[in-house]
């Protein structure tokens, strides 16, 4: 998400390349989501002969100060970008756009060509930015609900360290705050957290007047510096929620203070112990699972049994020589050898199958038949005909 960092940069690059010039072109995306308030076409013909004299920025929010108002603002969203063409806007994020690239970006929303032939687009591939056509910017909602901005509206120290006292809220969220101090994102939040070694859930009200000076110069410093160059860190950085938001921190450095410090405690030890209860049920569970785990190796090993049974007395039957079959010590050995290889599926269907024959052996509906001499090894005797009566004349 654009943070003041990103807007000032836009804001530098369109106040050294456009101003001063004038528009000969413009051509506005059909999207009445992002371009709030002004039909696409009117703001086309609006901006059309007007020359850009300033580019101005207040928090996450930009305008054009054109030779006559009204003037286009632009805010950022999750996602808006400017990019001029054949120019690199930050050293931290590719946005020169090559020649070879397509132009107009994809998800331009609005197009503007200089007089000098310099192009420059606004982007929005998430439709959360807004661009409205606006007589006086920093009159209206969103700007004029802005706190002072972070860069160009430093607080006074005493006066930071007096706002911070009367506020209950953790840091992290406060700084998140636009109404607070205008501009401040979640990454900037964390880092200036980090550099001032201020722990992001810490109570505004409670941070030492010693930190409330850190954190008031850490804010400038971050600010500046990360017009310039990245950041990084080779520290442990642990994450959190606070206000709603992924907070980083590191734990190393960054420690609670006071009654915050107990509370957390309190709380990571809560969340242990829920942990440990939900780690032991689960260990029963296994346990339980066990005793049935043994009685299915038994029913399939029986099952097999009394398949190879089955078979013995079919072949027996049909008086033919059948191959030798495994004998159940082997066929324990080969069951063994198989677990785990997937053939569990085989042995359930088997057991259902003997289970579902013996079940129709043991219906008494089922008329009881003799079993016949070839169980004993001899033949079968051929069944008698009924004898039909017959007819009397």
């Amino acid at each position: 998400m654009p943070e003041l960092p990103e807007v000032e940069v836009a804001r530098r690059a369109l106040e050294e390349h456009c101003v001063g010039k004038r528009i000969v072109r413009c051509s506005a995306a059909d999207d009445t989501k992002v371009i709030d308030g002004v039909a696409p076409p009117r703001l086309e013909a609006a901006l059309v002969g007007r020359t850009i004299s300033a580019a101005r920025r207040k928090g996450k929010n930009l305008w054009l100060a054109l030779d006559s108002p009204p003037f286009p603002s632009f805010q950022f969203g999750m996602a808006g970008a400017i990019y001029i063409k054949g120019v690199e806007l930050s050293k931290y994020k590719r946005s020169a756009v090559r020649p070879t690239e397509e132009w107009p970006l994809k998800y331009s929303k609005l197009l503007v060509v200089m007089d000098d032939g310099l192009e420059f687009s606004f982007t929005d591939k998430r439709r959360f930015a807004k661009i409205r056509f606006l007589d006086n910017p920093e009159a209206v909602p969103p700007i004029s609900e802005l706190g002072p901005d972070a860069l160009f509206e430093p607080l006074h120290l005493d006066d930071f360290v007096e706002s911070l006292s009367r506020k209950k809220a953790p840091i992290k969220a406060l700084l998140l705050d636009q109404s607070f101090i205008s501009g401040i994102g979640n990454w900037i939040a964390d880092e200036v957290l980090y550099q001032a070694r201020i722990h992001p859930m810490q109570t505004a009200s409670m941070i030492s007047k010693e930190k409330c000076k850190a954190l008031h110069q850490c804010i400038i410093e971050v600010i500046e510096k990360s017009l310039e160059v990245g950041c990084n860190s080779r520290k442990k950085i642990d994450f959190i929620t606070v206000g709603g938001r992924t907070s980083a921190y590191v734990p190393e450095l960054q420690k609670l203070d006071g009654i915050d410090a107990t509370a957390s405690r309190a709380k990571i030890s809560k969340e242990q112990s829920k942990s440990n209860k939900a780690a032991r049920e689960v260990d029963d569970d296994e346990e339980e699972a066990k005793p049935a785990k043994r009685g299915r190796k038994q029913l399939v090993k029986a099952t097999h049994e009394i398949q190879e049974d089955e078979e013995d007395a079919k072949a027996s039957k049909r008086g033919r020589k059948q191959p030798a079959k495994t004998s159940k010590g082997s066929w324990k050995k080969a069951h063994h050898s198989s677990e785990g290889s997937g053939d569990d599926d085989s042995d359930d269907e088997a057991v259902d199958k003997v289970v579902a024959e013996q079940g129709k052996r043991r219906d008494p509906k089922q008329p009881a038949e003799a079993k016949s001499s070839s169980d004993k090894g001899g033949s079968a005797a051929p069944a008698k005909r009924p004898q039909r009566k017959k007819r009397q004349l």
